[in-house]
């Protein structure tokens, strides 16, 4: 009989899948790049044909899909075919709510390097991106057009989640017009003028971040209804708007630069107007309520761009110092991981 004290086999287990993840995440890099899960589609393929097509070694490559298989993206069959499934067609570059952009991001030595010195931040509190690329996370991308679009995607796929559920989960209608700070290509000030045709639109952001904007918003047939501000959220906000909304913006920075985003929104918003912060919300003590993906995300905040993720307390007192005053706090629906902060001049 195993002693009282003795780990558990699942324990173990846990850990051990845990200590493997960055394998993980090299593998479905792997697999984006080399495009495996768009060349299977909706068949049935063999890791001969698919090494074909990708100019890859078979046996290499059916040692990638059989690892994808035991990942739960792919399945294997007999004859040697493997087939996609739910989880692995979110792989697709073409697929319905895909990540495929999202995965290609964050398997990108970009987003990794500077994890590998995270022992480092942790002791100084400093991020370790800059003296790994040596420059900033965000001047690293304005020197890379193709990253930067890259980057751009991955924030796309990770926004529709919440541009599914927040345009019913606020009352927009009683305003006319929307800022979104730091909005990139547009894909949450899309969903949320498709959900209220009387409001005007303003999509601000470094011109890097709008790069993509123009042709979606004229896709979507909103180009008559929303102006493209290009600027610097550490210097300005666009006047003309009622409602200002940062999506995923106040995690990036630290207290001191989030204030000078929020003032620069209190100088221009109307008497009436609202601050909306859209971003995942701790809890007190780390519980089940959140993700612990969230958690990630908040190292990831530490090492890669100087943010971190924040609790209700900790964005109360953003608003105090900029000069606004939090009104609400709404937790999105699912499939969305995030909160509605709703916040007014004071």
């Amino acid at each position: 009989m195993p002693h009282e004290n003795q780990p558990s086999d699942e324990a173990r287990g846990t850990l051990v899948r845990i200590a493997c993840g960055a394998m993980a995440t090299y593998t479905v890099g792997a697999a984006v790049r080399l495009g495996v899960v768009d060349l299977i589609a909706d068949g049935a393929r063999t890791a001969d044909e698919l090494a074909a097509e990708c100019a890859a070694h078979p046996q290499a490559m059916g040692r990638l899909l059989r690892a994808l298989a035991g990942l739960g993206l792919l399945d294997e069959r007999a004859g040697g075919t493997f087939t996609v499934t739910p989880a692995g067609a979110l792989l697709r570059s073409d697929g319905h709510r895909s990540l495929h952009s999202f995965v290609r991001m964050f398997s990108d030595p970009t987003m990794l390097r500077a994890w590998e010195r995270l022992d480092e931040s942790v002791r100084t509190g400093e991020t370790s991106f800059d003296a790994v690329f040596g420059k900033d996370f965000f001047g690293h991308l304005a020197e890379q057009p193709e990253l930067s679009a890259d980057f751009n995607a991955a924030m796309s796929d990770g926004t529709r989640d919440t541009a599914a559920v927040l345009p019913s989960a606020f009352d927009f209608g009683r305003f006319t017009t929307v800022a979104d700070i730091g909005g990139g290509d547009g894909t949450l000030l899309a969903a949320i003028l498709q959900a209220h045709p009387s409001l005007g639109g303003i999509l601000f952001d470094s011109a890097e971040g709008l790069a993509q904007a123009g042709t979606k918003l004229a896709r979507e047939g909103l180009a008559d209804r929303c102006s493209l501000v290009a600027g610097d959220f550490f210097a300005t906000a666009p006047v003309g708007a009622d409602v200002y909304l940062l999506k995923s913006v106040i995690h990036d920075w630290n207290d001191a630069q989030c204030t000078d985003i929020l003032r620069h929104c209190r100088r221009v918003i109307p008497d009436g107007g609202r601050l909306l912060i859209v971003e995942p919300v701790l809890p007190p003590l780390v519980d089940a309520s959140v993700s612990g993906v969230v958690y990630l995300s908040d190292l990831n905040m530490l090492v890669n761009v100087g943010g971190r993720e924040r609790t209700r307390d900790d964005f109360a007192q953003l608003c105090r110092a900029a000069g606004f005053e939090i009104r609400t706090v709404t937790r999105l629906p699912e499939p969305s991981r995030f909160s509605v902060i709703e916040a007014a001049p004071v």
